[in-house]
């Protein structure tokens, strides 16, 4: 069972290098037939859950067509990522360009947190901002399955080379790190269980979420810029925002809820590039049932 699986993950790296041989409009049209693959046979349920939670006022055939153009985006950015892992840079960087970028130029040297949420460009944004402003950092947790753990770390560092920070180094290690002056990379917006987490709404849904960014932003000195990678019809734009004032404040909850409603707005801007496949609100408050367990 071990070497069917190594061969299965070298079949799959495989099929990801073959691709990068394509033109860029192939791949993009691979990847989105791949998302409607993987929509019937993978994590379309959960999204289908987390829209209805999220969006309950909106018709569910309206619904069904953002999970499909969803998995369709999603599908399409996972293919692009071979060129990012097999390409030369050059071609890479060329699918991505940046607005805003003179935020980050002004604050060069000084501590930063680039707060970058779960759209599904996320993996091709960031080379573009380690490579563009070279010295950043962010958080890389080990694969189980050694050849994606190559392939992984691999691109990880190929563009500017970031330096890799494990969630066992622990907050002071991220803080060190900050205050360095190397852009810390966070992407905030997951599920990652009761630890550390507090119920805020995101999209009036009581949501766990760190409270990680407005702490590390405390102790560290450092200014929160936010970082939002949209996919366009023939690549990526990183868009980056003005530095958050009066961030954080002495109100934990407050900062989260901004971090929450920040999202929001994005989201609403393009609903389907966020990351909805993701189990985001599997963590619930006491008594409150996993929306994402099958009823027996």
């Amino acid at each position: 069972m071990y070497l069917l699986r190594r061969l299965g993950s070298w079949l799959g790296v495989a099929f990801l290098w073959s691709l990068h041989l394509l033109p860029n409009r192939a791949i993009a049209a691979v990847g989105r037939a791949l998302g409607s693959v993987l929509y019937r046979f993978g994590r379309g349920r959960v999204t289908r859950i987390n829209l209805a939670l999220c969006f309950p006022e909106m018709p569910e055939a309206e619904r069904e067509k953002l999970a499909r153009a969803h998995f369709r985006s999603l599908g399409r950015a996972l293919a692009e990522q071979s060129i990012f892992w097999f390409a030369p840079i050059e071609r890479a960087m060329a699918m991505v360009k940046v607005t805003g970028g003179e935020h980050f130029d002004r604050l060069r040297g000084q501590p930063v947190i680039v707060f970058a949420p779960h759209f599904i460009g996320l993996n091709l944004g960031g080379p573009k901002v380690a490579y563009t402003w070279p010295g950043s950092a962010s958080i890389y947790s080990r694969q189980k399955n050694p050849v994606l753990d190559r392939l992984l770390y691999r691109g990880r560092v190929r563009f500017g080379s970031p330096r890799l920070l494990s969630r066992q180094d622990g907050m002071l290690a991220i803080v060190r790190t900050i205050r360095e002056g190397r852009m810390f990379y966070f992407l905030p917006d997951m599920d990652f269980g009761p630890r550390d987490a507090i119920f805020a709404p995101f999209f009036g849904v009581p949501t766990a979420t760190v409270t990680a960014l407005p702490r590390l932003a405390k102790l560290a000195r450092a200014h929160v810029v936010p970082v939002i990678t949209r996919q366009l019809e023939d690549g990526y734009e990183v868009i980056v925002y003005p530095p958050w004032e009066n961030y954080p404040t002495d109100d934990v909850e407050a900062d989260v809820r901004r971090m929450n409603a920040f999202i929001e707005e994005r989201v609403l801007e393009m609903p389907e590039q966020y990351f909805w496949a993701h189990k985001r609100f599997k963590t619930r408050p006491p008594g409150e049932p996993n929306p994402y367990q099958k009823k027996k």
